[in-house]
Formats: C-alpha cells, structure tokens, sequence
C-alpha cells in the first residue's frame, strides 16, 4: 500500500517535501503572512507494520530551535489518546520520528490537538448549564466569534483567556479543566470561587490562527500577544474586543494561559518592569505562586523567563498591559511541549490530562488567597475614590 501524508484539515500543518520507500521528507509551513513556524500536526495512512522514518528537515528554522532537543512527537491511534514517540531525535536541523505503525491511519502532532470543533462542543456544553453567561465579544477576521463565558456573581473580576498563540493547544486543555472546575456543583472550592468573583473566560482567543493550523499568529500574520498596547480592527480584532471589555469590567485577576516551546517546566511570568508597578501587585503575584507551587507537583519557581528591569517592561503583552492599566494582579502561566523534567511521564510527557489538573491547581491557589485578592481590591477602590474626590 502507498504511504500517504494529509494535512488539509481543522488545524493541519505539515508539506510533502520527498518520499524516497518508508523514509519522508517533511517540512513545517509558515502561519500565513508569518516567518513563524513550529507547529505540525498530520495523518498518516498506509503504511501499518512498516518501519517508517519521518524526517522534518527545516526544524533549525522553525521560531524556538531550542524546543526540538529533548522534544517527543504525540502520536494518536483514536485522535482521543496521544502518547509520545520514543524514537523522536533532532540533529543538525532535522526532527527524526521512527516509528512503525500498528494500523493504518495514525496522526501525529506537535503536542495534543484541540480542534475548533472541539472547542464548539466545549462553550456549547457549558453555555448550557444554569447561571453560566455567554457573549461572543466580536468577531475574527475569519468571520468566527470570540467565545466568552461569565461564571459566577461575586465583586472580584476575574479574567482566564488562553491561546493567543493557536499552536499552544495545551492553554485550551487547561481551560477545559477549568471550565469543568468552575461548573462543578459539588466542589466546595468552585462553589466559594462562584460567590465571591465574577469570571470570564475566553478559551481560545485566536480561532482563525486555530483552524489554520498556525504557531503563533492570526489570519493576518500578527503575534496577538504583542498587540496590547495599541490593538486595531484591521491587525488584531481578537485583542481589541477583548481588551475593550475588559475596559468595561475592569480587572482584579487576569491569567493569560500559554505554553513553552524550549522550558521542560510549568512556570508564571509576571508584570515586573511595568511603569506603576506596587508592592500589594508583587505581593500578590508571589503569593499566587507559592502557593501554587504548595498545591501543585507540576509546578515550580526556579525555571522561568528572565525578569525585566524597572520601567523595561514590554507594554504590547497582555500581562504587562492589564497590571498597568488594572493595577490588579496579572500572569502568563507557561506548560511545556516537552515533559516536567521534575515528574516526567515517559509515556505521555505533558499532556491534556496534565494541563487540565494544573487548571484545578490553579484555581484551588485562587481561592486560597482570595482574602488578600479581597483585601488588594478595596485598597485600589478606595485609593480610587481618593483620587476622583
């Protein structure tokens, strides 16, 4: 039987370069309009039981060169499980996955997909349940809506958006746990998180860059997270509709969901740098991750993006932009494509499971400093009035 490699699909990418018996030359194409690349994700068919070597050849090229040693392709037999394939190697610029497959249509994926399809059936589902809100907040260059959900009545405003970079389909697993969390009628946690804050959560802010089976940008080529500062209906309406909401709600707590080419760990970057930054924002901040850290195995402090200097801050990021702008408390949380180097799992490595129970982590952290997010927020609103007076 022939070998045969397809990519036209919700979140494809991959191109034929060569084929030469069961050995194939692949290449990586670039998000549209874009120098970015580094997200693949293929079907495989006809070739069960053979010994196959799949050769991506223009990796050294890709935008985090620094991703590829140590990475693992996910393999799916079902397109539900993904697990990671032992024989991935990278050497002089070329990704090598080995593998002989046992039936005759496999897909393999730079981490584990989360279709648009998906991600309908996700807001769908949860829409659906009693005292959940949903507002599409605009729409994509594409023509797609923004998805937002609104869970909870309580004072704290509290926004999780995730996948301004569409390849980084462990932020939308994470959402998912989250979702799930959130909507729990039975978890005391969920049900005091309902209570005292108001969330909403946009669980993939760049569906057009989703669909098209891009790393990092939208339909027009441009890297959302770098649009904070000066968003516009042409470049990047994803930002700007967002960003406008949150205009009319204002912020206490804002976490952007992302992942980590190169990193083998779970990490936050924050807001240092940012021109008005305060001690009760850095508080916070620190104390979000320690206790985090506490709750969660697959969480650390040691590994992480270098921190700016005082007034150095990158405002055209959405963490930075929010603490400026809010004064609340904002973050990046960061998942690896590769595996926690501190608990690995040689068979999955970081995978959707993972990311979702960082997700309930996440959330228990929240509401274990929920006091001091309470006590932050009447010190912004009376130093507020202050001002207006």
């Amino acid at each position: 039987m022939t070998i045969t490699i397809s990519s036209a699909f919700d979140a494809g990418n991959i191109r034929v370069a060569r084929f030469e018996g069961d050995t194939v030359d692949l290449e990586i194409v670039n998000d549209h309009l874009s120098d970015f690349y580094q997200w693949f994700h293929f079907r495989l068919a006809g070739a069960a039981g053979r010994e196959v070597t799949l050769r991506i050849t223009n990796c050294g090229g890709a935008a985090y060169p620094g991703g590829w040693p140590g990475y693992k392709a996910c393999l799916s037999l079902d397109r539900e499980e993904w697990v990671r394939v032992t024989e991935t190697s990278y050497d002089d610029g070329v990704l090598t996955i080995r593998l002989t497959p046992p039936q005759d249509v496999v897909w393999l994926a730079y981490f584990a997909p989360y279709s648009m399809e998906r991600h309908h059936d996700l807001v769908t589902a949860i829409a659906s349940l009693p005292d959940v809100g949903y507002e599409s907040l605009g729409k994509t260059l594409d023509g797609q809506d923004l998805d937002c959900l609104t869970i909870g009545d309580g004072p704290l405003r509290v926004w999780l958006y995730a996948r301004q970079h569409p390849g980084e389909t462990m932020a939308e697993w994470w959402m998912e746990g989250a979702l799930e969390k959130l909507t729990d009628e039975d978890d005391p946690v969920a049900r005091v998180l309902r209570r005292e804050c108001t969330f909403r959560i946009v669980p993939n802010m760049n569906p057009d860059g989703s669909r098209r089976g891009h790393l990092r940008t939208n339909a027009a080529g441009v890297n959302l997270n770098r649009e904070w500062h000066a968003p516009t209906a042409e470049k990047s309406p994803e930002v700007l509709c967002v960003r406008n909401a949150m205009d009319k709600t204002g912020v206490d707590f804002a976490m952007d969901v992302h992942g980590d080419e190169a990193i083998p760990a779970n990490f936050l970057a924050g807001f240092e740098g940012i021109p008005s930054i305060t001690d009760r924002q850095l508080k916070l901040f620190n104390l979000f991750g320690e206790t985090l850290e506490r709750i969660s195995p697959d969480f650390q402090r040691e590994q992480g993006y270098e921190l700016a200097a005082p007034g150095q801050a990158n405002m055209s990021m959405s963490t930075t932009q929010l603490a400026e702008r809010f004064g609340c408390v904002s973050m990046t949380l960061e998942m690896p494509f590769k595996d926690n180097a501190n608990l690995p799992d040689d068979v999955y490595g970081w995978s959707p499971q993972r990311s979702k129970y960082l997700a309930y982590a996440c959330l228990d952290a929240l509401h274990a400093i929920l006091p001091a997010l309470k006590s932050a927020a009447a010190e912004r609103s009376a130093s507020a009035e202050r001002v207006d007076a």
